[in-house]
């Protein structure tokens, strides 16, 4: 996807065209639902992020001024859901039960991994998530979780450094 396909659909967006904002959902609404299930772990938390993402998108669409940061922006929108999941998370009372699991199809290629991503803390799956499933790069994840780019990237590092460490039995 070239930025220009990004810019003319955001400018009729902006201007009101629901159609131009439906074609940029269509464009990212995979890599909004797999880094929030990645993150959240709940395919039920993980459409609500995503909903709430987008209607706050939708609304607000009007303030994007750079048509070409919407990938960008509207991951911002995203990261700010999840975290809010996550606190919802620590400060629900409720019992946990069997939901907060990754769906079956999701891909998980061993349980191992599985286990090793879960052990992470939410920012590192976020990172590795955008990184890994979304495909972003070092200075767009930057832009989402308000770090510099240097420090994502060496985020990203030691993450991929641990969890081969654990996979392979060194820790």
């Amino acid at each position: 996807m070239n930025d220009t396909d990004f810019s003319k659909d955001v400018k009729l967006a902006r201007s009101g065209d629901s159609a131009a904002f439906a074609r940029l959902y269509s464009l990212v609404y995979e890599d909004l639902y797999h880094i929030a299930l990645y993150s959240l772990r709940s395919s039920h938390d993980a459409c609500d992020a995503v909903s709430e993402t987008v209607l706050d998108a939708f609304c607000s669409i009007g303030k994007l001024r750079d048509e070409k940061a919407f990938r960008g922006w509207i991951m911002k929108i995203l990261s700010a859901k999840i975290k809010q999941k996550q606190r919802e998370y620590f400060s629900d009372t409720a019992e946990l039960n069997e939901d907060i699991l990754p769906e079956k199809d999701f891909g998980y290629e061993n349980v191992e991994l599985k286990d090793a991503v879960e052990r992470l803390d939410p920012q590192s799956r976020l990172i590795l998530s955008m990184s890994a499933l979304g495909g972003y790069t070092g200075d767009e994840i930057s832009a989402v979780c308000g770090l510099k780019p240097a420090a994502v990237r060496s985020r990203l590092a030691r993450i991929k450094e641990r969890l081969r460490l654990e996979l392979t039995g060194n820790v």
